[in-house]
């Protein structure tokens, strides 16, 4: 059935939409060093831009301080320097073989921008997600045009796909709140 094949692409482009929503979330920081928040990070090694974690080991040895050890002790200098130019707002640290990362404590004035952020990311996701419903309607009723399903065919999907949107609109604003809640929480 050609319906069943839309419904199922469009499960998949969602949940994806929820994986990148999970990652993203994951680089905002609520307090604790995590290695994830330098997974944007992108250095230049010997003219390319290179992920972080692909030229150096990232480690969190105490809960507000990251370490970063690059493989080439030559990298130490464009690794602070990419990390002073990214919106992460920390000063980097090093000795010359290890760059540190102090994590301030976190103020209720940024916790609040913080949420403000997981926020506008979910409601960018929930629009990602609206779309693929859209792409998913147009697709059957297209097939309903030309007279390739019934017009209940048409309704039973549309009402499929509706109720897999309002599912996975449902989970984002979980994750969201599970965000927010892990941001507020002082410790």
């Amino acid at each position: 059935m050609p319906t069943k094949k839309i419904q199922d692409n469009a499960k998949v482009k969602m949940e994806k939409t929820k994986d990148v929503l999970r990652a993203d979330l994951m680089a905002i920081r609520a307090g604790r060093a995590n290695p994830q928040l330098l997974d944007r990070i992108t250095v230049d090694y010997y003219g390319t831009p290179t992920p972080l974690k692909s030229v150096a080991n990232i480690s969190a040895p105490e809960p507000r301080v990251l370490q970063i050890n690059p493989w080439d002790a030559k990298m130490v200098k464009d690794i602070s320097r990419a990390i002073q130019a990214s919106d992460l707002g920390l000063t980097p640290s090093n000795d010359g073989k290890v760059i540190r990362l102090m994590l301030p404590e976190l103020t209720e004035e940024r916790r609040k921008e913080l949420t403000k952020l997981v926020r506008k990311t979910a409601e960018e996701s929930k629009v990602a997600i609206r779309s693929i419903r859209r792409d998913a309607v147009d697709q059957i009723k297209k097939l309903k045009k030309n007279s390739e399903i019934t017009e209940d065919d048409q309704k039973k999907a549309e009402e499929a796909i509706q109720k897999l949107t309002d599912a996975n609109i449902k989970d984002i604003d979980k994750i969201t709140a599970d965000k927010e809640k892990e941001i507020m929480e002082v410790k």
